[in-house]
């Protein structure tokens, strides 16, 4: 199996840059769409819900980019990372909170994404800004 280096890392992370401005424009524009995660059809219509969607949104597009141009210009990578992962994690918290009163296939679509976000800021943001030459902080399956 591979090992996870900072040059891995940081292609994930503009992966992930990519994903979350993708995710951050979509509730921009179709927040009924986006608060579908956690709204019955009757939440969705309301303007309370959509204004809401749409600052989520624009949080994930705000992440996204700060991210994406942190990569490419070389910038320290790490704090855009985390702060993505904190996000996803209050998104699990929030989730968990309210698990049963969600609407049951959205309560699993963003339980998923957000715990998978924030695993993988947690696993990314110790790589990212790593010098080529030091040794990788996380370990292999394998060294585990």
């Amino acid at each position: 199996m591979p090992t996870l280096d900072r040059t891995t890392a940081r292609q994930l992370a503009l992966a992930t840059a990519v994903v979350r401005s993708a995710i951050g424009l979509v509730a921009l524009a179709a927040p009924g769409l986006a608060a579908g995660l956690w709204a019955d059809a009757d939440a969705r219509r309301l303007a309370s819900t959509r204004v809401l969607a749409r600052a989520l949104g624009a949080r994930d597009l705000a992440l996204g980019l700060g991210l994406f141009l942190a990569l490419r210009h070389e910038g320290p990578v790490r704090g855009w990372v985390e702060a993505g992962g904190l996000a996803d994690t209050g998104d699990v918290v929030a989730t968990l909170s309210r698990f049963g009163d969600l609407p049951p296939t959205g309560r699993w679509l963003a339980l998923g994404s957000a715990a998978g976000g924030a695993v993988s800021a947690r696993l990314l943001s110790v790589l990212v800004d790593l010098d080529e030459s030091g040794p990788s902080p996380v370990p292999t399956p394998e060294e585990v």
